[in-house]
């Protein structure tokens, strides 16, 4: 696994748990506002793995669960083992994806090696090209959604608003796509070292927090829980 960083302890990561953060390399969306450019442009200094759990068995007394995040964790096949590895030393496990392979995911969840799942929705699926993706293949993140909205774990969906991607309109689709879902968190963009600042350039004044509770207004009416983080 392209292992390219890990945050020894967070408060806020990992719902309700003092956790601990391995980030992933590489992914196959090009989000403009991401902030972990560095894990999709490259130029990190890689983790080795074992080093990694010989950490998280140091910590058995400090730490309470671990996230995987990147990146995009669900494109490695050595995903399952790196869980596996996490789940022996009996910490759960927060799983941040993406929602682009659904088989993974439903794999994972069959051999329950994942306790919390976070999938970010970056706008409405067939609009996913060509802002994130060259060629959109919306199927597949309503497959995902299906998937975890019917999972026998805690969950949680979350976008990222950003003018020029979300607006009203695509908020109230975004939220009837996850009608009952348990938790959906808004956040906005952290502008720092985007991954694509030119996509920003000619936006005069990004949303903030007034214009999220309007979109919280929208999407609490079909979901259980609606945040702003």
């Amino acid at each position: 696994m392209p292992i390219g960083g890990l945050q020894k302890t967070s408060l806020i990561d990992y719902p309700g748990k003092i956790s601990s953060l391995i980030f992933i390399a590489g992914c196959n969306l090009k989000c403009p506002y991401c902030h972990n450019s560095i894990l999709v442009k490259g130029g990190f200094i890689p983790y080795k793995q074992d080093a990694i759990i010989n950490f998280l068995k140091e910590r058995t007394n400090l730490i309470e669960g671990v996230v995987i995040s990147g990146g995009e964790p669900t494109l490695y096949a050595k995903l399952e083992e790196l869980c596996l590895q996490i789940k022996n030393l009996g910490y759960p496990i927060k799983l941040d994806t993406n929602g682009t392979n659904p088989d993974k995911i439903e794999n994972l969840l069959k051999k329950k090696l994942i306790d919390y799942l976070a999938m970010d929705i970056k706008t409405v699926p067939n609009l996913y090209a060509p802002i994130f993706q060259k060629k959109a293949e919306p199927e597949k993140i309503i497959e995902s959604i299906k998937l975890i909205k019917t999972a026998q774990i805690p969950y949680e969906f979350r976008t990222t608003c950003s003018k020029k991607i979300i607006t009203a309109d695509i908020m109230k689709k975004i939220a009837q796509l996850i009608t009952g879902a348990r938790l959906y968190a808004l956040q906005l963009f952290n502008d720092k070292e985007p991954l694509n600042p030119d996509f920003f350039k000619n936006i005069k004044k990004n949303y903030n927090k007034k214009d999220l509770l309007h979109f919280k207004s929208i999407a609490e009416k079909m979901v259980k829980k609606c945040i702003i983080r």
